[in-house]
């Protein structure tokens, strides 16, 4: 029998290595096929496929930094997460989370990395002016979402609904106007998504499993994508409502959790059309409960407050909805070809979410398969949801082209499957690797 154990780790080695090969050939392949189509007909509009990006190697202020972070997680992250109290840990984890976004975003600067990054033509900080009388704003949203309407929205603001906005005009009024205080919220806030996602998965299958996940968690590549832009700021939001959902259903004090979870479910849909489909992993995590329906009376009670106060105010959520897919496919949605993003779009997980969650995926679907018993089949569960959401998301066809950022609030939901693997710090140096690659030799468009 103890000769049978290490082959069969050899043998799980070697499929999430030949896992981790197939996820690389797709990237490869994305982005020779992408550069063919961008140069011939130039639909994709992306200049270095499947990324928004460019090619611009480069070194910054936040090199060195970036290189300690991503060097003390290797060595020392896998051994801290299991020795630290579970609260420090999670301080820990959301303080590291920082520190190694910090980095990364200054990478480009301070101004290219962080300040000027939400102050851009298609970006939120373009309208705050015009949000003096919020009630009326919110009246006429809808009436500046096309292209051809008058004063039509930036790109961004058109694109989500206006609880996106609203935060950046109520930073605004209580004095942290401009750029940096912008991409400071998103960063802040933003890290403390790698929290949520540990307390729900402790709160759902096993402590352990948690702490061998927080390391991961920290070591992102998506946090090239998370610092800075405002889907990181959605990614958090989202997770703290999945994550007091997980204590709902578990007993933590259901009514409290319940309702605080429906404010934010309901808060979420009014940042991004998108993250509705966070009620798939919000099933997966109803099934996952103990207490499944003594939660629910608060969540739906809390749920309600945000389209009853924004409806009230004037806007009508499915209205904007409407009107959007009809500018998404006036824009760049209308001409980027169906046929190439919609697998390419997978190609852009695969960076953001790093090779080793790719490993961990696949333990995770022979975890299924097998239908193995405890934590690790939970485990499973709970990220197959998030898988699910982003397919149907991929499948939708609104979501073509730069899901590196857009897909951010499901993409954190995967690298938990990281928890599976053996050699955590092979493969904890392979995502290191792969975001420092990505931050230092392209420009990244977010």
């Amino acid at each position: 029998m103890n000769r049978d154990l290490p082959e069969a780790l050899d043998h799980d080695l070697r499929r999430d290595l030949c896992a981790a090969a197939a996820a690389v050939l797709l990237v490869v392949a994305a982005a020779v096929v992408g550069t063919v189509i961008q140069h011939r007909h130039g639909t994709l509009r992306v200049n270095w496929p499947p990324l928004l990006a460019d090619w611009d190697p480069h070194l910054g202020p936040g090199t060195p930094a970036a290189l300690a972070v991503a060097a003390a997680v290797v060595v020392y992250g896998p051994s801290v997460a299991v020795r630290l109290p579970w609260r420090s840990l999670l301080l820990a984890a959301w303080g590291t989370g920082m520190a190694w976004t910090w980095s990364l975003a200054l990478v480009d600067g301070w101004h290219q990395g962080v300040a000027g990054q939400l102050t851009t033509q298609h970006e939120y900080l373009r309208v705050i002016d015009r949000f003096h009388d919020i009630p009326a704003a919110l009246r006429g949203f809808s009436d500046h979402i096309l292209l051809e309407s008058p004063d039509n929205w930036p790109a961004h603001v058109a694109g989500h609904p206006p609880g996106a906005t609203l935060t950046f005009v109520l930073l605004d009024r209580i004095g942290l106007g401009g750029g940096g205080w912008a991409g400071t919220w998103c960063i802040t806030v933003g890290t403390t998504a790698a929290v949520a996602v540990l307390v729900a998965v402790r709160a759902l299958t096993e402590e352990r499993l948690a702490r061998r996940a927080a390391p991961f968690l920290v070591l992102a590549p998506a946090a090239v994508w998370v610092g800075t832009s405002a889907d990181g700021y959605f990614a958090a939001v989202a997770a703290w409502a999945l994550a007091l959902l997980a204590l709902a259903v578990t007993g933590c004090r259901p009514g409290w959790t319940g309702l605080a979870s429906g404010l934010l479910f309901g808060w979420t849909v009014y940042l991004s059309y998108g993250l509705t489909l966070f009620a798939v992993i919000a099933g997966a995590v109803l099934l996952l409960g103990s207490h499944r329906t003594r939660p629910l009376p608060f969540l739906l009670a809390g749920f309600l407050v945000a389209p009853v106060a924004f409806t009230a105010a004037g806007f009508d959520w499915w209205e904007a909805y409407r009107v959007l897919v009809t500018r998404y496919h006036q824009g760049a949605g209308g001409v980027r070809p169906y046929g190439y993003w919609v697998w390419a779009n997978l190609a852009c997980t695969v960076v953001i979410v790093g090779l080793a969650t790719v490993a961990g995926l696949r333990r995770a679907g022979a975890a299924l398969i097998r239908r193995t018993d405890g934590g690790q089949a939970r485990l499973a569960l709970l990220v197959a949801g998030a898988l699910v959401a982003m397919l149907v998301a991929d499948l939708s066809g609104m979501s073509k082209a730069e899901t590196e950022r857009i897909w951010l609030p499901f993409a954190l939901w995967l690298l938990p499957a990281c928890a599976l693997l053996t050699g955590a710090r092979a493969w904890l140096v392979a995502q290191a690797v792969l975001a420092l690659l990505v931050n230092h030799l392209l420009l990244t468009g977010w």
